[in-house]
C-alpha cells in the first residue's frame, strides 16, 4: 500500500473567512487532513483577544489580510474562489451578502464550489438573526439540561457540545459530503450547519430511550447522566477523582472485586439500593488516592480511569504511546485525528499569523493580483 503522508484531503483548496469559535476549528480540521486552507483576516484582528502565534486553530493554514469592506476586498475573496473547492464562512446570515462575497456571488464564479456556512441559530428561524454562544444553542436543544447534579444547576461543559461537536464536526461531515457531490456532479452547493440542529442531532439515542421509558426528562435519573452509581465520578483521598463506567454485568463484576466491595455490593439492576451502592463506592474510593486506584485498575476490565486535567493528559502512558498530543513550535497540543493507513495526516506548522503568507497564496493560486497587498 502506498504511503503519500500528505492527508486525505491533499489537493482540496478551502477559503476561510476569519470568526471565532466553530469555523476557525473546522477551517483546522480541514488544514490537519491535508487540505491547502487559506485563511482571509480583517485588517486590526477581531474576536476573541488570543495572542495570534498561540491560536492552534489556525495551525497548518496561510493567511492573507483583506479588508472585505474595502472596494477592492471582496473582489480578492472572489478570486480565491474561482481557484477554491471549498469556502467557509462564520458570519450571522446576511453579512456575506451584504459584503458581497455571499453563495451567489461565489456560485457565479465557481460552480462547483462548496460554501459551508457555520452560525449557532441557522440561516433561518425567529432566531437567526440574534447573537448567541454555545451555552444558549446547547440551552435550548434539551442538551445542557441532561448534564449535572440533579440538585444544582446544569453543568457547563465547556465549549465542547455545542461550538465544536455540534457545530464544527457537523460542518465538516457537510463539506466533505457536499465535496463527494460536487466532484461527481460538477454542481457546489450551500451547507447551513447550525449548532442547534447539530447539537439536537448529537442527542438522538437519548431521544429514542425517553420514548422507549427507558430514559427520565431530568438530570441525575439515567444510566449515563450520573444517575447510575456504576456509572460516574468519585473522589479519592487526595482529592482527585476516578471516573467508573462498569455498565455490563462482567464490567461490573470486575469493578466491585478490584474496588473490595463485591461481597457487600447490591445486585446491579437493582435500581432501589442504587443509593446504598453509591454511598458504598464513594466511601471506598476515598480511601486512596487517585495514583493508588490508577494502580489497581489500570489494564483491567473494570472500565475505570483517573480524572487527569489538561496538563496532565500528555503524559498519560497510552495517550503518550498513541502520540495522542504532539509539540508544535513548542505549544503541546492534540495531534490530527482520526488516523489514515494509506494517507497520514501531519501537522506542517504553528498557528498562521494574520497576512504572513499573502505571496505564497499568490503564487500557488495564481491570483496576482494578491500582489497588490504586499505593496
Amino acid at each position: 500500500m502506498a504511503v503519500t503522508g500528505n492527508g486525505p484531503l491533499a489537493g482540496v483548496r478551502v477559503v476561510e473567512l476569519a470568526g471565532i469559535g466553530p469555523g476557525p476549528f473546522a477551517a483546522m480540521l480541514l488544514a490537519d487532513l491535508g487540505a491547502d486552507v487559506v485563511r482571509v483576516d480583517r485588517p486590526g484582528g477581531g474576536g476573541l483577544a488570543v495572542d495570534p502565534a498561540y491560536d492552534i486553530t489556525n495551525r497548518g493554514k496561510r493567511s492573507v489580510l483583506l479588508d472585505l469592506k474595502s472596494a477592492e476586498g471582496p473582489a480578492r475573496v472572489l478570486d480565491l474562489v474561482e481557484r477554491a473547492d471549498v469556502l467557509v464562512e462564520g458570519f450571522r446570515p446576511g453579512v456575506a451578502e451584504r459584503l458581497g462575497v455571499g453563495p451567489a456571488e461565489c456560485h457565479a464564479r465557481n460552480p462547483r464550489l462548496v460554501y459551508g456556512r457555520m452560525t449557532g441559530w441557522g440561516q433561518e428561524g425567529p432566531l437567526a438573526h440574534s447573537a448567541g454562544h454555545d451555552i444558549a444553542y446547547i440551552a435550548v436543544t434539551g442538551a445542557l439540561g441532561m448534564i449535572g447534579a440533579p440538585d444544582q444547576p446544569p453543568a457547563v461543559p465547556a465549549n465542547l457540545v455545542g461550538d465544536y461537536a455540534g457545530g464544527s464536526l457537523y460542518l465538516v461531515i457537510g463539506v466533505l459530503a457536499a465535496l463527494q457531490h460536487a466532484r461527481t456532479s460538477g454542481v457546489g452547493q450551500v451547507v447551513d450547519a447550525a449548532i442547534v440542529d447539530g447539537t439536537a442531532h448529537l442527542t438522538s439515542m437519548i431521544h429514542g430511550m425517553m420514548a422507549a421509558g427507558g430514559w427520565q426528562d431530568r438530570r441525575g435519573a439515567n444510566l449515563l447522566d450520573g444517575g447510575c452509581p456504576f456509572y460516574g465520578t468519585y473522589e479519592t483521598s487526595d482529592g482527585g477523582y476516578m471516573v467508573v463506567g462498569a455498565l455490563e454485568q462482567q464490567f461490573y463484576d470486575t469493578f466491585t472485586e478490584l474496588l473490595g466491595i463485591k461481597d457487600q455490593a447490591p445486585a446491579r439492576k437493582d435500581l432501589a439500593r442504587w443509593g446504598e451502592l453509591r454511598e458504598a463506592v464513594a466511601a471506598r474510593f476515598r480511601t486512596r488516592t487517585r495514583t493508588q486506584w490508577t494502580e489497581v485498575f489500570e489494564g483491567t476490565d473494570a472500565c475505570v480511569a483517573p480524572v487527569l486535567s489538561l496538563r496532565e493528559a500528555p503524559a498519560h502512558p497510552h495517550l503518550a504511546a498513541r502520540g495522542t498530543f504532539t509539540d508544535i513550535g513548542g505549544i503541546v497540543q492534540p495531534a490530527p485525528a482520526p488516523r489514515f493507513s494509506a494517507t497520514p495526516a501531519a501537522v506542517p506548522g504553528g498557528p498562521a499569523l494574520p497576512g504572513a503568507h499573502t505571496a505564497s497564496v499568490a503564487r500557488d493560486w495564481d491570483v496576482p493580483a494578491l500582489y497588490e497587498l504586499e505593496d
